[in-house]
């Protein structure tokens, strides 16, 4: 039998007429908001009623002319005169409130009825609602007193009552802190009002109405207030017992009372102030903003923001908000009260994981969100997944708001990868210490790049810093090559010829282009013809908007002009046939020049190809496809000596304006370079292996993206990784033992983190020649995890060893004696030192130690703290040191961005903090090519037909071409290298500086005998160490004539210069940084890996929406 369906009805309790009522009267927030507003409506008029009754039982009204109350009678407190039409509204307002307060009441019931029945409101309701109700029903008590003037307390009641329902209607909440301030205002009104009108009543009882007339409700009022504020002036004094006991009572409630709620008030307002309040309230939609959200609010993490985001011209009108749960400490509450910032610097203490928070600072309608990571703190994984969820949150929030990232762990890159901009700052920061090691002080470099300066404001008295300074003001800008005057006239020509071009005329070096649609390159060579269509990217000190164009003048005759000509001709024709190219005819008129017939070197003679026939304007010549031009063929043509060249001043090949010519850029593919022997690995003591080009097979976190690079054919065992523990396939102890060709590069960390693989890629990049790689070898505190070990295996020449800085024996097993840098990485546990600044202590002292046992060693040194870099090659009496601090000082005084770059340590690129790569992240707002740019520079990224970053030490040899000009000519000329920097070291002496600033120290800096008496002590002190040094390596077994303690670098004086000037002078081993085009006869790139790098910079691009500016335009390209 089937069973019969029933009808199943839900939230049967709600259907009854108590629960129906009760929706209608509390639980429906709407119904209650207009019921509470009626109530509150209601008891205003009543107590609007109760002042006119008042006045007119004072005045000449008809009604009180022939009533008598009568004089000294009790019957005047509880009897009251009042005219029908203020009678009848109370009346019935009393019976309406009354009624909703037991209908509340009977709804709120829970068993306990006595409770509710004592409530305030409840009791106040009865009080001056009831008697009006009783009266209706005798009329005896129609003339009853009754004390109307307390329903402003009922009144107070609603209006809470009612914000809170406007509240929860609304969503709200966080205004609750003004709600708070509004209802202690309206407690200490009510409680001034009550007292007015209870003096007013009690001063009825008196002789007549005539000695009562000053406690009219005006008198009373002022009474009040005189005695509220303890000033009793004594003008207005009460007249009888009553009033007197009532002020005695209302003086100890106020004493009691009002400075609690004062008190509270304050309360409210110091919390509101620590929360920042709104942006919104005082800025409309035509306002712009920005939101930074972090953790903890840092000063100088906040003052380098504020500096370099309003360094920028167009966004002095952008407002900052800063998005933080922490409280601001008394250095950024003194930074916000600043005028400059102030105004335009808004701090909202809050979450960006709450939406109520992300309101109040207009997240939705920000025009950028900036996220950066507490780097102090010492779990970098819990920062960084704070920074993930804030990241999913703005997201969820404001999905049109472009996100800028700061995440300092790699592997925690992915997550967040559909940010606009992200910088990894393990990433940025291995890859860039790598490539110190390769092109000194490019640290310094960068930094100063990517720092808005104004190296012209300062006046420096030497030489070197006014270059320093001036070259310092550099930057990257952008610009569309159809629109600009300084590239504008080089379309339909190569890039090198715009490049060396453009540097010459206006002083600006162009070091990338990005075709319409294409990726950016840097310096694609003389095969990519520059279209009115591309986006140029040059290094200078303004931008083409901001600069003024006037031409020089020229006051060199007509004639001696036209005879210079000839000359520089004749002499670029003889330096032709000299170097292989003959030149057939300078002019239509000119004098042809035959040059003899070439021949191959060599025992035996081969046929060469026919030469190549090129058109130079009106010079044509003829290139012989059997010469082989180098990089390092910077020397004087050929078959001038030295006499020569002191008597006639060299020429150099013209810069070609179409390429023509297929110039050797260098085989990297060659284990041969020029002015270098090949190197014979059966010479070393380590197995021959052959490497291969290619792409890591073992990928160590999710996005690790690395270009082209020199490996193993074959894995390394792990057992061989480890390099003072031999093993069955390798015996060697420590570094010595193994041999190697090149010198050692050192990098000590206390953990095997997964970013020191971005380290090892830019030294093992298919770029550097093979016999120019060096050996790496990473000493760690803790042994790595088989994850890390794995993924070095197949590079070649890559150990580890776990020791510490900190010990001499492991230091010398490393090989420090045989070391040509020594990278020494930020440690993560000291993070959390008590003192802030304490951080980097241990590691200052450790590479103090390193400095002075082993002083020809370059020692680069990644801090916390920035500031602590003047503790580093600290010696009491260098006073050439002393004298830059002052300047630091100065510096930091006046502008205080970049107060430390006058510390010599930072000039020669010896200390690094990641805090420097902060700005990165901040010019992205404006510049958003320039992570791009900074991959493609620090060897992160590949992009085909893309150079990279290399460098060229100037010889004796080279002297001959003089001027920074010169040399970017012939660079243009035979290599197509862009030269984009120097880093000059220069000798100087301490005795003839004179120093101001420490004249009052009794110091004689040209006294023979102080100096040397310092030089006695040196020497006493350097035998010690080296005694010390020898002893430890004859017990490690390794041989004392390894160790160099002759290596003193206390007057030398290292410093780098951004985009020289054309007529800057080079000097000897200058180290010129070049960016080096791509190899034309190089394979194309491998289909595999092909698509991760044509979306690259994280592969964040194809995420990326379309930018706000125009988009970089297209050029052609030759093959």
């Amino acid at each position: 039998q089937d069973e019969a369906r029933v009808r199943v009805e839900f939230f049967t309790n709600e259907k009854s007429f108590k629960e129906r009522l009760k929706l209608y009267f509390v639980k429906n927030q709407r119904s209650s908001l207009r019921i509470r507003v009626v109530y509150f409506i209601m008891k205003m008029i009543s107590v609007l009623l109760y002042i006119s009754t008042v006045i007119l039982q004072y005045g000449e009204h008809p009604v009180y002319k022939n009533h008598n109350i009568g004089t000294q009678s009790i019957d005047a407190l509880y009897l009251e005169k009042r005219p029908e039409f203020i009678y009848i509204p109370q009346v019935i307002f009393s019976f309406v409130c009354y009624t909703e307060t037991l209908l509340v009441i009977y709804l709120d019931y829970k068993r306990n009825l006595l409770q509710q029945m004592l409530s305030q409101k409840f009791v106040l309701e009865s009080l001056v609602s009831l008697p009006y109700i009783i009266s209706v029903c005798h009329g005896t008590l129609h003339d009853l007193y009754v004390p109307a003037f307390l329903n402003c307390w009922l009144a107070k009641l609603a209006l809470e009552n009612m914000l809170n329902d406007l509240h929860r209607v609304l969503l709200r909440s966080q205004t609750m802190l003004s709600q708070q301030v509004l209802i202690l205002t309206c407690f200490i009104l009510c409680l001034a009002f009550t007292c007015m009108c209870g003096i007013n009543w009690l001063e009825r009882y008196g002789e007549s109405w005539d000695d009562s007339a000053e406690f009219d409700m005006p008198g009373s009022l002022w009474f009040v207030i005189v005695t509220f504020s303890t000033v009793g002036y004594g003008d207005v004094t009460p007249n009888n017992n009553w009033t007197r006991a009532f002020v005695i009572l209302t003086i100890c409630t106020a004493i009691v009372v009002i400075p609690v709620q004062l008190e509270q008030m304050s309360f409210y307002w110091r919390e509101r102030q620590k929360q920042g309040g709104w942006y919104s309230r005082h800025h409309n939609d035509a306002d712009k903003h920005v939101v930074v959200c972090m953790s903890q609010v840092q000063a100088d993490i906040i003052m380098d923001f504020l500096n370099e985001f309003y360094a920028h011209p167009f966004l002095q009108d952008y407002y900052v908000v800063l998005l933080t749960p922490s409280e601001l400490d008394s250095t950024m509450k003194v930074i916000l009260q600043i005028p400059i910032w102030a105004q335009r610097v808004f701090y909202i203490q809050g979450s960006a994981l709450k939406d109520e928070d992300m309101t109040r600072c207009r997240m939705d309608r920000a025009q950028a969100c900036f996220l950066l990571a507490a780097r102090n703190e010492p779990n970098r994984d819990a920062t960084d997944h704070a920074t993930i969820l804030r990241t999913w949150a703005v997201k969820d929030f404001a999905p049109n708001v472009p996100l800028f990232v700061q995440i300092l762990k790699p592997e925690n890159k992915f997550h967040v990868n559909f940010a606009e901009n992200i910088v990894c700052e393990d990433e940025f920061k291995f890859a860039l210490l790598a490539c110190n090691c390769v092109c000194p002080a490019l640290s310094t470099f960068t930094t100063l790049l990517l720092h808005t300066l104004m190296g012209r404001e300062f006046n420096a008295r030497e030489p070197w810093m006014k270059e320093y300074l001036r070259s310092s003001a550099n930057e990257i800008y952008h610009v569309k090559l159809g629109d600009s005057k300084f590239f504008g006239e080089y379309a339909g020509k190569s890039f090198t010829y715009a490049s060396f071009h453009a540097h010459k005329k206006y002083g600006t070096t162009l070091i990338g282009i990005r075709p319409q649609g294409g990726s950016i390159k840097l310096n694609p060579g003389p095969r990519h013809i520059m279209c009115a269509t591309d986006t140029c990217y040059y290094i200078n000190i303004t931008k083409e908007e901001m600069t003024s164009f006037k031409l020089m003048d020229d006051k060199e005759p007509p004639q001696s002009r036209i005879g210079t000509s000839l000359a520089n001709a004749a002499s670029m024709a003889l330096e032709l046939q000299q170097t292989g190219v003959v030149a057939k005819s300078v002019s239509q008129e000119s004098t042809t020049v035959e040059a003899p017939p070439y021949h191959e070197p060599g025992p035996s003679s081969t046929t060469t190809p026919p030469p190549q026939s090129i058109s130079l304007n009106s010079l044509k010549v003829e290139i012989d496809p059997g010469i082989k031009r180098s990089r390092d063929e910077l020397a004087p043509p050929a078959g001038q000596d030295a006499v020569y060249v002191r008597q006639r001043r060299p020429s150099i090949l013209p810069v070609l304006d179409e390429p023509e010519i297929t110039f050797n850029v260098g085989d990297t593919d060659s284990d041969e370079s020029p002015g270098r022997e090949a190197w014979d690995p059966k010479s070393a003591s380590v197995h021959s292996k052959q490497y291969v080009k290619g792409f890591p097979s073992i990928s160590p976190y999710i996005g690790f993206n690395p270009p082209v690079c020199h490996l193993n054919t074959e894995m390394s065992p792990i057992c061989c990784l480890n390099l003072t523990k031999p093993c069955e396939h390798n015996p060697y102890r420590h570094a010595m033992e193994y041999r190697w060709p090149n010198k050692i590069i050192i990098v000590v960390a206390e953990c095997a983190t997964l970013g020191l693989c971005n380290f090892i890629v830019p030294l093992r990049s298919h770029c550097r020649t093979k016999i120019s790689l060096n050996p790496i070898v990473i000493m760690l505190e803790n042994e790595p995890d088989s994850g890390f070990l794995e993924a070095i295996t197949c590079y070649p020449m890559v150990y580890y060893m776990i020791g510490s800085i900190e010990s001499l024996d492991d230091m010398l097993r490393a090989g420090i004696n045989l070391a040509e840098n020594v990278v020494v990485v930020d440690k993560e546990s000291s993070k959390s030192a008590e003192e802030d600044f304490m951080a980097d202590a241990s590691t200052i002292v450790a590479v103090q130690t390193m400095f002075r046992l082993f002083p020809g060693t370059d020692i680069i040194t990644e801090l916390t703290h920035p500031s602590n870099m003047r503790f580093f090659q600290f010696r009491a009496k260098d006073y050439y040191a002393l004298n830059l601090s002052q300047k630091q000082k100065k510096e930091k005084a006046t502008r205080g961005h970049i107060s430390y770059m006058f510390r010599l340590p930072f000039a020669a690129g010896k200390v690094f903090s990641a805090s420097m790569m902060d700005t990165l992240l901040y010019q992205a707002f404006v510049k958003d090519y320039m992570i791009d740019i900074m991959r493609l520079l620090l060897g992160l990224e590949q992009v085909q037909g893309s150079g990279y970053l290399t460098q060229l030490r100037i010889s004796e040899d080279d002297m001959w071409i003089r001027t920074f000009g010169r040399l970017y000519q012939k660079l243009c000329s035979t290599t197509c290298e862009i030269p984009i920097g120097i880093f000059r070291t220069d000798t100087h002496t301490q005795r003839c500086l004179s120093i101001p600033s420490l004249s009052d120290m009794s110091v004689n800096f040209d006294s023979s005998s102080e100096d040397e008496s310092l030089n006695y002590s040196y020497n006493i002190e350097r035998e010690a160490l080296n005694h010390t040094v020898k002893t430890r390596m004859r017990r490690l077994g390794m041989r004392v004539d390894d160790y160099d303690e002759v290596s003193d670098k206390r007057n030398y004086l290292s410093y780098v210069v951004i985009n020289p000037d054309y007529e800057f002078q080079i000097q000897t081993n200058d180290i010129i940084y070049l960016i080096r085009p791509p190899n034309p006869n190089a394979s194309p790139m491998p289909p595999r890996r092909a698509s991760l790098y044509a979306g690259s910079s994280s592969s964040v691009k194809k995420h990326r929406k379309p930018s706000r500016r125009r988009q970089a335009p297209q050029g052609t390209e030759l093959e």
